[in-house]
Order: structure tokens, then C-alpha cells, then sequence
């Protein structure tokens, strides 16, 4: 395994976005440098020193997710300082497959201990164990974090690249259902636009109608990681410093919409739900574990 790459300051979060949107364009995406092809996931590690945390913009995304304001970073918040290296990464000439039309199936978070917001930080992505699946292929990218060398978080979230599928694969990691209990979040249309404000992640599919469904979806939809931030969010109270957040994203959620929120003990933990009010239909299932 090669010694991660360093990359100074913040990668610029639209010119990514054009370069991941490049190669998922008919015709372009034919031309050398732009054309992904592979079979294997390349030996590239990304990392940022000295990384700072700006209070208002944490302050932002706490007001977004529904996080009190604390002297301590939300739970879900240093993936917002890893995602522009997982989007260097995806858009890297050697990365296999487009960053556009990859599924986000699952994430992992593990919050070694509460982090506050005037620690300097180490920002650590790479790809790692390319796999198959029902429909296709899995990646996992695997972020750490540390500060001063102490480990202090680390996320694993895993992708799906749509393709020829093996039947036998392994399913995804199994989490409790929960029944909704009785509260539900109203959610504006604008949502994927006020998130992406702060998180950097401007796929189209979570902006308007016409973007959306240009990529095949009826309109907009939120962001997988708002609705674990929202959902982590709504059981901050009850959660220990350490602790292991689980979840697997199920059916998208348009907006505007309704979404329904349900939570139980289950072990030292909680499982965690969110699903379409009227129907029932799943969107997320969770599971936190006190470490």
C-alpha cells in the first residue's frame, strides 16, 4: 500500500463536480483521459494536514442536519471535511468508474471521541476492497481521522456501480426495521440545495426537478448523508462520545416530502429508522453501538 498523496488546502468542489460529470456524457466520455475503464480499484490514498475547522461553517451544517449548537463537532460533521478527497479520488485518471450514477448503499461511522472544533486535523480516503454484488460491483472508501496521531473517527461508506451482477453475492449489512413512532419531518424542496451549500456535493439529483430528472428520478432528492446526520442528529442526546453509527439507504426521498423518524433500545445501542409516512416504504435503517 502506497503512502497517501497529500493535497494542500480545499479541493475546489465545482470544478470536481465537472469532472465527475464528464465522463458520464455521451460522446465525451469516449475521449482519451475522461474515458474510465478497469477492472481494479487503484493503490491511491489522499490525505490533508493540519486541517482547521471554520465554527461558522460547522455551526452551518449543524443548523442544516438539526445538530444543537455544542463546543463539540456533530457526529457526521468530519465527513464533510473527507468529501472532497473522495471526490479527487473518483475523478482521478486512474478510478475505474464515473463518480456520476454511483449509488451511495451504506455508511459506517465510528466516533472514537468527541472532537472539538479548534483541534487541527488529519484527513486521511482511499479505495478499498472491490467486490460483487447483486447488482453489480461494491467499493467501500474508508476515511480516518486524526488529531495530534490519535485516531478520533473513521467512516466507511459503501458504493454501488450498476453492471453485470453475480447473484451470489454477499448481501449488505443487515440492520433491525424499526415501525415509526409518531414523528415525522416536513421537508422543503430546497433541502438538497441548502445541504449541498455546505457539504460541497452539488450531484445534480439533489438539486431541482429538470436536473434530477435528467438522471431519472420524478424530482430532487435529499442526500443520504443529511438524512443520517438528521436521523443521528434526533438521538444525539442519548448517544455516548464513543459510539458506532451503522446505516444502510434504502429508497431515495424526493422532496418536497414527509419523511417518518422511529427509534428503540436495541442492545447498548439504538436502531433507527426513516421511512415514507403514507406507504411505509423504506429509506433508511440505522443502528448505533456504544464502543
Amino acid at each position: 500500500m502506497t503512502e497517501p498523496r497529500v493535497v494542500e488546502g480545499t479541493p475546489g468542489a465545482l470544478p470536481q463536480l465537472l469532472k465527475a460529470a464528464l465522463p458520464s456524457l455521451p460522446v465525451v466520455n469516449l475521449l482519451p483521459g475522461i474515458r474510465k475503464s478497469g477492472s481494479t480499484l487503484p493503490d491511491l490514498a489522499l490525505t490533508r494536514h493540519d486541517v482547521p475547522v471554520d465554527p461558522a461553517h460547522a455551526a452551518a451544517y449543524a443548523s442544516v442536519c438539526g445538530f444543537p449548537t455544542k463546543d463539540v463537532l456533530p457526529l457526521t460533521y468530519p465527513h464533510m471535511l473527507a468529501f472532497g478527497l473522495h471526490m479527487a479520488i473518483m475523478t482521478d485518471g486512474s478510478f475505474p468508474f464515473p463518480a456520476i450514477g454511483t449509488v451511495h448503499l451504506e455508511n459506517s461511522i465510528t466516533q472514537h471521541r468527541a472532537i472539538t472544533a479548534d483541534e487541527r486535523l488529519q484527513v486521511t480516503a482511499r479505495p478499498e476492497h472491490l467486490r460483487p454484488h447483486a447488482k453489480g460491483q461494491v467499493f467501500d472508501m474508508v476515511t480516518t481521522v486524526h488529531a495530534a496521531g490519535e485516531l478520533v473517527w473513521e467512516e466507511t461508506s459503501t458504493f454501488l456501480r450498476r453492471g453485470r451482477g453475480d447473484a451470489d453475492a454477499p448481501a449488505g449489512t443487515p440492520l433491525p426495521q424499526v415501525e415509526p413512532t409518531g414523528t415525522r419531518w416536513p421537508l422543503a424542496g430546497d433541502l438538497g440545495r441548502r445541504y449541498a451549500a455546505v457539504s460541497g456535493d452539488h450531484n445534480p439529483i439533489h438539486l431541482y426537478p429538470l436536473t434530477a430528472k435528467a438522471l431519472g428520478f420524478p424530482r430532487q432528492i435529499a442526500h443520504g448523508m443529511w438524512s443520517k446526520a438528521r436521523c443521528v442528529a434526533a438521538l444525539e442526546n442519548r448517544l455516548p462520545d464513543a459510539v458506532r453509527v451503522d446505516v444502510a439507504f434504502k429508497k431515495p426521498i424526493l422532496l418536497p416530502g414527509t419523511v417518518a423518524f422511529g427509534s428503540r433500545p436495541e442492545g447498548e445501542g439504538y436502531a433507527f429508522s426513516l421511512s415514507n409516512p403514507k406507504s411505509g416504504a423504506p429509506h433508511l435503517a440505522g443502528l448505533t453501538t456504544a464502543l
